[in-house]
């Protein structure tokens, strides 16, 4: 039996002043890791109109998506999941973080900015976030993948 094709997921790093967005995504409150917002990709969309659509859900803002500053691979051999993680920069256009907004998916439970020390007390993937986030994250821009690939 062959593996299974990986998903692709978008997620965005969206800064307030010194503080990123993150978001519990697993179904269980229980569950103690934390991400940035997004999700796998729907087919017949753009990965920024996905972008757009997975923050809004999970988050209740509205964004609009800047460049690529990362892409990330997690793997699980025990499952089987393999996922590719586009991750974009963004910026809030709209919307509140109001703590009783729910995820129409009842995947995240939880959503908060957090400041780099914040971050550092919690369970978070990809390990890369702190530099995303506080750091100087390299921009990728369209251009740039088309000439990756050749």
């Amino acid at each position: 039996m062959s593996p299974a094709a990986p998903r692709l997921a978008v997620r965005a790093v969206i800064r307030d002043g010194n503080r990123v967005l993150v978001v519990n995504a697993f179904p269980d409150p229980g569950r103690d890791l934390w991400c940035l917002p997004g999700g796998g990709v729907e087919a017949g969309s753009s990965l920024t109109d996905n972008l757009r659509r997975e923050v809004a859900e999970e988050t209740g803002l509205t964004i609009v998506p800047g460049p690529i500053c990362h892409v990330g691979e997690f793997r699980d051999p025990d499952s089987g999941f393999h996922q590719v993680e586009l991750v974009f920069l963004a910026t809030v256009t709209g919307g509140v973080l109001d703590p009783a907004h729910r995820d129409p998916q009842g995947v995240v439970h939880a959503r908060r900015f957090v400041t780099a020390g914040e971050l550092a007390d919690l369970r978070f993937k990809p390990d890369a976030l702190p530099d995303l986030a506080f750091g100087t994250p390299p921009r990728i821009t369209p251009a740039a993948l088309v000439r990756m690939a050749r």
